[in-house]
């Protein structure tokens, strides 16, 4: 079986539902020492065409994950809120959701992509590296983030 992605706004019930549910996972698992986790809801007008897109995972007809891109200028391109359910992990359904979000990356005009994470999430740093992300400096004030990177497309 293969993830079905699908055009979403933010702010529909699924897509809501998805994106609660991975603060919530990452509020439960940031380390205290750092401070709180803090949670900001996507800005439905970011990840609407030209300026980004917001893709909801389905398997089986059920939504199982979620990511978007936005535009953060006319070349650069920022990955957020990949994020799939336990039952969804471990089919390589991430970087395929990666993959797909850098086509709509390309589509939109970028030439680069860009993303922050944190430390904490392994698999995620993984991710990237293995899909030809590498780390550079800061590119934003995130205090959620630990780590930054970039990648030509």
């Amino acid at each position: 079986m293969q993830p079905v992605f699908r055009v979403a706004d933010v702010a529909d019930p699924e897509a809501h539902a998805l994106l609660a549910e991975y603060f919530a996972m990452r509020a439960a698992g940031f380390d205290p020492a750092a401070g709180n986790y803090r949670t900001v809801f996507p800005d439905p007008a970011r990840f609407v065409p030209p300026a980004g897109v917001f893709l909801v995972v389905e398997a089986e007809g059920a939504p199982v994950g979620c990511g978007g891109i936005r535009m953060l200028d006319a070349h650069r391109a920022e990955v957020k809120h990949l994020y799939l359910r336990d039952a969804a992990r471990g089919r390589g359904w991430g970087g395929m959701l990666l993959g797909e979000l850098e086509r709509r990356a390309r589509e939109l005009g970028a030439t680069e992509a860009v993303l922050d994470t944190n430390a904490d999430l392994e698999a995620a740093g993984g991710l990237y590296r293995a899909r030809g992300y590498t780390e550079v400096p800061p590119y934003n004030d995130n205090p959620n983030a630990t780590l930054w990177f970039r990648k030509g497309l």
